[in-house]
């Protein structure tokens, strides 16, 4: 048994992107309308995991403070007490930004700055 064509050594595959520079690393971004899969923030994701968990063991009394709690955890308390807020965000960019939906603007660094009072407001201050 004999092929009829013969199979090239070298294939050439396009593949059209950019690079952007997001948070001081770069990410390739597809073009517009190419299907996407939603990519986790792993700084955002692990911020927020630790702002919970931080809460959660203030709440359980197993720290009277935040200066105990950051000693306890080897950290700044002023980092800490800037993760802390990430409590406050409204649920609607908790939620977005732990299935990968939140837009470029959501970085770490914009996230730890201080919030305004109100839910509504942070939808708008991240569009």
């Amino acid at each position: 048994m004999t092929r009829a064509t013969t199979i090239p050594d070298t294939v050439m595959v396009h593949v059209p992107f950019r690079v952007k520079k997001r948070g001081g690393r770069k990410e390739i971004r597809l073009p517009e309308g190419a299907p996407s899969r939603p990519e986790l923030d792993n700084a955002l994701v692990k911020a927020l995991a630790r702002a919970f968990r931080w809460e959660r063991m203030m709440r359980a009394g197993e720290v009277a403070t935040i200066a105990e709690l950051a000693e306890r955890e080897k950290i700044a308390p002023s980092y800490m007490t800037r993760v802390l807020r990430l409590t406050l965000l409204s649920p609607d960019i908790v939620e977005a930004i732990m299935d990968g939906r939140q837009g470029p603007d959501v970085t770490l660094a914009r996230v730890l700055e201080p919030l305004p009072f109100a839910w509504a407001e942070h939808a708008a201050r991240f569009d």
